[in-house]
């Protein structure tokens, strides 16, 4: 999966360099969308569940007793990582990898049951959240049925063989051939099937841009018929939104990962967000994240990449355009790779980023600035006398507004920012304290700090 994110990244930096400038709002185009964004999703932020490496069980069973932490911490949608059989050709490790999917309409047993898994469904929807799926629609295990009663469903080497995708070293699955009108319709139909048996809210699938978009349009029309889905894409391609709800939001990881560095500094940052107006429609809703599974497991934890900006960070991912993702352990202090292919248990604890989650989470769901899509804000950057490491914007939606400043950087450094937007008042988010702002405002923030004022 990482491969060809990463050179597209790789690309994609590139473009991330040039002065400061003032934010452009170029909104890219919409044609083709088959779809409206279902209503709950405006002021949701989504987390990402590891049912393997969430409790000692690993089960679902037991990872329901974590259900009112969750609705606690403000989190709306459960994105579970997959839940199928898992195959055992050219398994990778002991346990092998959830994305080597042996039967799209079955439980991976080391979970539970089908009933359990509807069971549990249905307790987090009562609760007021939301379930997605992971979907691997690109490639299969080497001993799904199909293998057997449908080799045409699959793409040969020269050799007449199975073959892994193309341009990867995924040696535990082969490629699905979307030529093949018979293998489109039996992944619609496993597709529908969760949605249908399971009352499923939608899916994050795997690769999304591996994966021909016309189908991806074909499915999101099928399974709207059924109910109003979530969709997310694992890519950030801006033609998925014709079918897809969210994108991957890979190129602020990017930036944020060389800032923390010191190898880039906000100039980038703004550039981003230039980038972000200009390419993707208005209502695209874009995934803002520190760390999913792919970057913990594989290219170090958020505090191994971020270091001690990783509240900064996080701040930021709640605070920019986009839906915030908390990923399992997050808000615990997860400081380690989990494995990907054996039992890593998350250790539980009581952690600060639980409550600077939550705090964001809230602002979310509460304050229309914030919210996704064309229901938000849009950013706009003030002007502030230390250009390369202090970042504020506002953002403003009917009578909501939200003013921050964060300081990237390791020394504490005086800002002064003249704006008449931020003139108004405000409630000081992670003190709750109640001030009057002019529109000459200055304070010291202390390194890696942050502010944020919301009315």
């Amino acid at each position: 999966m990482k491969l060809r994110l990463l050179i597209i990244i790789t690309l994609i930096s590139f473009l991330f360099v040039g002065c400061k400038a003032e934010v452009k709002v170029d909104q890219g185009s919409d044609d083709g969308k088959v779809y409206t964004h279902p209503e709950w999703s405006y002021n949701a932020g989504i987390y990402e569940v590891n049912v393997r490496q969430f409790t000692e069980e690993g089960n679902f069973a037991a990872f329901e007793e974590h259900l009112p932490r969750l609705k606690n911490l403000g989190v709306k949608i459960l994105w579970f990582m997959p839940i199928h059989p898992i195959g055992e050709v050219n398994r990778k490790g002991t346990l092998g990898s959830y994305y080597s999917v042996k039967d799209y309409k079955a439980v991976n047993p080391e979970f539970g049951t089908m009933e359990e898994f509807k069971a549990l469904v249905k307790k987090i929807q009562d609760m007021g959240m939301y379930v997605i799926l992971d979907w691997v629609a690109n490639h299969s295990a080497w001993d799904h049925p199909w293998t057997v009663t449908n080799p045409e469903f699959y793409e040969k080497d020269s050799s007449g063989n199975f073959t892994p995708p193309h341009g990867t070293d995924w040696s535990d699955v082969i490629q699905l051939d979307y030529n093949n009108k018979e293998m489109r319709s039996a992944m619609l139909d496993a597709l529908k099937f969760w949605v249908e048996e399971a009352n499923i809210d939608g899916y994050r699938c795997d690769v999304a841009a591996m994966v021909p978009t016309d189908f991806w349009i074909d499915v999101r029309k099928e399974l709207d018929k059924i109910k109003p889905v979530f969709m997310l894409a694992e890519a950030h391609e801006p033609e998925l939104h014709q079918a897809f709800d969210m994108t991957y939001n890979w190129q602020l990881k990017d930036v944020m990962n060389r800032m923390a560095a010191g190898e880039d500094n906000v100039d980038s940052l703004i550039e981003h967000v230039n980038n972000e107006y200009e390419q993707y429609p208005e209502d695209a809703f874009r995934m803002t994240f520190t760390t999913n599974h792919d970057e913990n497991s594989w290219n170090g934890t958020s505090y191994e990449r971020l270091g001690e900006g990783v509240p900064t960070f996080t701040v930021l991912t709640g605070t920019l355009p986009g839906m915030m993702l908390v990923y399992n352990g997050q808000e615990a202090g997860l400081n380690k790779p989990l494995e990907f292919f054996e039992k890593d248990l998350i250790e539980w604890k009581d952690h600060e980023m639980f409550g600077l989650f939550q705090k964001l989470l809230e602002l979310k769901r509460t304050n229309k600035a914030l919210w996704n899509g064309e229901k938000g804000g849009k950013l706009e950057v003030l002007d502030t006398e230390q250009f390369e490491d202090i970042f504020s914007f506002v953002r403003e939606k009917d009578d909501n507004k939200i003013f921050t400043i964060f300081n990237f950087s390791d020394e504490a450094k005086e800002v002064t920012i003249e704006s008449p937007k931020i003139q108004d008042s405000f409630t000081n988010l992670f003190t709750e304290d109640f001030v009057k702002i002019k529109a000459d405002y200055t304070e010291e923030i202390p390194a890696w700090g942050y502010r944020v004022f919301y009315k």
